[in-house]
């Protein structure tokens, strides 16, 4: 599938390939910041659930539920290429049920520099086309897909940096 719109961010991080993936592979390391209320989310949450393969091979399918402003958000996702340590991709299934965004593609590449990589998170997306969706999205679809993707490598030259 194609997608209309994209957004990227990339980090230098202190930890080898192999540390970095392992710490992005786990899709409560890389998305953290959904479970936490922020400006970006209006106060709100999601809350993550794993199929048995917890998100970390290809096939597993990863829900988030939760609610902004009173409205219930879901979604599914399902990791389409894992390739460790430098790859990995996850997409929407089915209609998310969103706010300012619709369908997406999500990853991130990894290129090792001895103890040090590079990582660049990246996310195309297109628009919700539904209701009160279309126009939020239209207003803030691209801020906070790029949000979420600065977010995401980010915390993880953060995780490293504090040597967690």
């Amino acid at each position: 599938m194609s997608y209309a719109l994209s957004a990227e961010a990339s980090a230098q991080v202190p930890a080898t390939a192999d540390a970095l993936f392992a710490f992005l592979d786990d899709p409560r390391s890389l998305g953290g910041h959904m479970e936490k209320p922020s400006a970006m989310m209006l106060g709100g949450t999601m809350r993550y659930a794993f199929d048995a393969g917890g998100g970390q091979a290809i096939g597993s399918v990863i829900s988030m539920k939760g609610n902004v402003l009173g409205l219930s958000l879901t979604l599914d996702e399902v990791v389409t290429e894992r390739s460790p340590p430098t790859r990995k991709v996850w997409e929407t299934r089915g209609a998310p049920d969103l706010l300012v965004i619709g369908p997406y593609r999500m990853g991130f590449e990894i290129v090792p520099h001895g103890e040090q990589s590079q990582v660049r998170v990246f996310i195309d997306f297109d628009l919700s086309q539904r209701g009160l969706s279309r126009l939020l999205g239209a207003w803030f679809g691209r801020a906070y897909a790029r949000w979420c993707v600065v977010r995401m490598a980010k915390d993880a030259e953060r995780h490293f940096k504090q040597g967690r």
